[in-house]
């Protein structure tokens, strides 16, 4: 009877072959057809990474000292990955990792040692090849005790501080010996330690990633994954519904995702983290540097109706500097929808007969028709906000060239108050210095209390001064929040992620050694 169902089997697939046709709940390795919402990667090195599409990608290729589980974005579920144990000191500043052995790199690079895992977090904390330097400002020293532990010593103790070592962002390791022979190269060709590895990239088209076999994990049960690029979301809808693709990155609206649910062989995922949505107001341009004219755009922006446009499915109300739901958000301080007042201040301001603004907007589905909202509000009390529209990649090149008066911005970073705070709010991350992050107003009123609160002994005199620190942005009128987007992606029934997705601050859903295709 075996015999017989053993040939059976190798029938069907030899059948399968010649038809296409495939038996029915059995998994065979395919190549994953993946479609992303962008004209092109920017890069592919974990230090600068920080769209979208190329988070995503980075996210199948490295492995961090510990991880995030898949599927979650929990911290309280983080868990071993390159390191397989872990200490710390009683006061928080000293942390002992214990890699495991023989993990090996992808290519002819070796395998892990305490080396690699010091020149990325090196790599990681220099704001000359990192775009998150700022948040490694802490580690005073990162030593190779031995090839295979590495002992990190902070000056100060860092909320949070496993997410700055997980596969996320600056805490990806990546192999001294490639990145240092590849050089500026690196970025276009990636070497990690992941259950895919980098293959070949053609530009505007595609990504493409084949299995590692020698995963430390296990080898990946699908071949390979080939990611194509498509801003227009009508085309990758388009691609999917015809079954030429197997996971698209969705359009996060609530219609869109209502009518993705009603076609034939999908299912939608919605996960956390929200990407943080704010209006960050440029106070290094006039008349913006006038605190009347900042509170003015403040009570002309009627956060409800975003909300109600998005869909609250999607869509999460925000209230403070900080996003929803990170440790340290305080609600305490919101701006009022109330154009009678945003009219008000701006005859105070001496602009009774309104003003004119200019703002970099990226085409994206996700951003132009949210920015067309909060244009036709602040038309209604007198402002004439002009949009230059632009694809994606040149939205980020103008946007960090100080040249748009508005900046909609959306983010997600680990959720402690600390990463938000510091990176969008504290003037070391202002635009156009040296240490720049995602300061698009320059706001500069809470840097003391953010200082302080890195330096803070427990979470309660952490948390106190966190909320200082957001009273104080609240004052400045550095920037309207307006919500959380949540993540959305289809993907066909065929494909099991091998994990229940809840969350992912990778913003992709995580393609591991356990995820398969059936079809």
């Amino acid at each position: 009877m075996s015999k017989k169902l053993g040939k059976s089997i190798i029938a069907a697939i030899a059948a399968s072959a010649l038809t296409g046709w495939i038996a029915p709940g059995v998994a065979y390795a395919a190549t994953l057809r993946v479609a992303v919402g962008a004209a092109d990667i920017s890069t592919l090195d974990p230090a600068r990474a920080s769209n979208t599409q190329d988070v995503a990608i980075v996210s199948w290729i490295f492995n961090g000292l510990v991880r995030f589980a898949p599927g979650s974005a929990d911290p309280k579920r983080i868990e071993p990955d390159l390191a397989e144990s872990w200490t710390s000191s009683p006061d928080g500043l000293v942390w002992t990792f214990k890699l495991r052995k023989n993990v090996k790199f992808h290519g002819d690079y070796g395998t892990v040692s305490a080396d690699d895992v010091v020149f990325s977090l090196q790599r990681a904390k220099s704001p000359d090849t990192s775009s998150f330097s700022s948040d490694y400002a802490a580690f005073t020293s990162i030593e190779a005790v031995d090839p295979l532990t590495v002992r990190i010593t902070l000056s100060e103790p860092v909320p949070g501080f496993l997410g700055l070592v997980a596969n996320y962002h600056g805490g990806n390791i990546v192999s001294k010996k490639a990145a240092e022979a590849l050089g500026a190269k690196f970025k276009a060709a990636p070497v990690g330690t992941g259950p895919f590895q980098f293959d070949k990239a053609v530009t505007q088209q595609s990504v493409y990633l084949k299995a590692f076999p020698d995963y430390f994990r296990g080898a990946p049960k699908i071949d390979d994954i080939r990611v194509d690029l498509i801003p227009s979301d009508s085309s990758r809808e388009l691609a999917f519904r015809s079954g030429e693709l197997d996971l698209i990155y969705g359009k996060r609206e609530q219609r869109w995702v209502d009518q993705a649910k009603s076609w034939g062989n999908a299912v939608v995922d919605i996960f956390a983290p929200g990407e943080y949505r704010t209006v960050f107001i440029n106070m290094a341009r006039k008349p913006l540097d006038n605190v009347k004219v900042r509170e003015a755009i403040a009570h002309a922006i009627n956060v409800d109706q975003i909300v109600q446009f998005v869909g609250a499915g999607v869509a999460l109300k925000g209230c403070s500097s900080v996003p929803n739901d990170y440790l340290g958000e305080d609600c305490t301080w919101t701006y009022k929808y109330d154009p009678e007042t945003s009219k008000q201040l701006l005859a105070e301001a001496g602009l009774k007969d309104g003003l004119t603004l200019s703002a970099v907007v990226s085409s994206s589905s996700a951003q132009q028709p949210i920015m067309e909202v909060i244009q036709a509000q602040l038309a209604d009390v007198g402002i004439n906000m002009q949009m230059k529209v632009v694809d994606h990649p040149t939205y980020h090149e103008q946007i960090r060239k100080d040249l748009s008066d508005l900046v909609f911005y959306g983010a997600a970073r680990y959720p402690v108050a600390d990463s938000y705070l510091s990176q969008f709010y504290h003037s070391d991350a202002s635009i156009g210095k040296p240490t720049a992050v995602t300061n698009f107003a320059h706001c500069d009123a809470a840097d003391a209390d953010i200082n302080a609160a890195r330096k803070a002994a427990t979470d309660e005199e952490r948390i106190k001064l966190w909320s200082e620190a957001q009273k104080k942005i609240f004052d400045q009128v550095c920037g309207v929040p307006l919500f959380s987007l949540m993540q959305v992606w289809v993907h066909n029934k065929a494909l099991n992620y091998g994990y229940e997705l809840k969350g992912s601050l990778n913003l992709a859903p995580p393609i591991t050694e356990q995820t398969t295709l059936n079809r």
